[in-house]
């Protein structure tokens, strides 16, 4: 099994490509579609480096795989679908973000809350293969309700659940997000793998000004992450996941990625006029 990471510096995202060596079949996870939010423009660096990568290794992509309906960054999931032909995957529980965005959004029947477009919904335990290589989908709610990890051999892709120790795990207070339900995704089910299990995190916030860490292990995670370490009890867990995240501010591209996520990155089809816009809903007090 072969790996290669891209990191967004933009948005401290991680994409990965998986692939093996023998039949050179692919996964990516979690592609990035870039975007300027003071200017509204979009642009495609960061999916042109992935398909120029899988050009020149000579891979045959044959799943995009998100581990969740991110909030800081758009996806590249449809644009990297419409250049490979290559299906996409989300966990089955995107329904569930779907129907408590759509209203909130004032989104339409235009975007589907079945679930219908993405090509496959991964269920718990579910098992996939490219080439030979099998991918374990592990359902890890507590940042998202439809949050997934991905266990490829010895490496498990984690998204927003686990971090490397220095950064802890996910936010946990998005609609549907449950601090409790991440100490069960984490600590019963991730920490559950073996020790020597390489883990490969979706953001590296490169903490105090330091380099790029992308990767740890369950057993250097059990020990030093220093959120949710394996001493850690659920109490104190969910007491400090809850305090912290009442002071965080929003992600940056908070309201323009979670519309265009939950549609499996499809940006919005033009109006009459044909401009195509985002949507902003205003929180505004009431005596204005």
């Amino acid at each position: 099994m072969n790996i290669q990471h891209f990191f967004d510096p933009r948005t401290w995202t991680l994409t990965y490509v998986v692939w093996d060596a023998a039949s050179h079949d692919a996964v990516v996870i979690d592609p990035v579609l870039d975007f300027d939010p003071a200017s509204g423009k979009i642009w495609t660096e960061s999916v042109d480096a992935l398909e120029a990568f899988l050009g020149r290794e000579g891979l045959t992509l044959r799943m995009i795989l998100e581990t969740h309906a991110h909030a800081d960054h758009l996806s590249g999931a449809h644009e990297l679908k419409r250049r490979t032909g290559a299906p996409v995957a989300i966990g089955a529980q995107i329904t569930d973000v779907q129907r408590t965005f759509a209203p909130f959004f004032g989104l339409g029947p235009e975007v589907a809350q079945d679930g219908s477009q993405f090509e496959h919904l991964l269920i718990d335990g579910e098992q996939l293969t490219f080439g030979g290589l099998s991918l374990t989908a592990i359902h890890t709610p507590g940042h998202t309700p439809a949050c997934m990890s991905f266990k490829v051999g010895d490496a498990v892709f984690t998204g927003d659940a686990l971090f490397v120790p220095d950064t802890g795990v996910g936010r946990c207070d998005f609609p549907g997000g449950s601090a409790d339900s991440l100490y069960q995704s984490v600590h019963e089910r991730l920490y559950a793998l073996p020790d020597d299990t390489r883990v490969f995190v979706g953001h590296d916030y490169q903490n105090e000004g330091r380099a790029l860490q992308f990767e740890t292990t369950i057993g250097e995670s059990k020990a030093r992450n220093q959120h949710l370490a394996q001493a850690t009890s659920r109490e104190a867990f969910v007491t400090f996941r809850t305090g912290r995240d009442a002071g965080l501010a929003a992600p940056r591209l908070l309201l323009p990625s979670i519309q265009v996520n939950v549609d499996a990155g499809r940006l919005p089809p033009p109006d009459a006029h044909g401009v195509r816009a985002l949507r902003v809903p205003l929180r505004i007090p009431a005596n204005l």
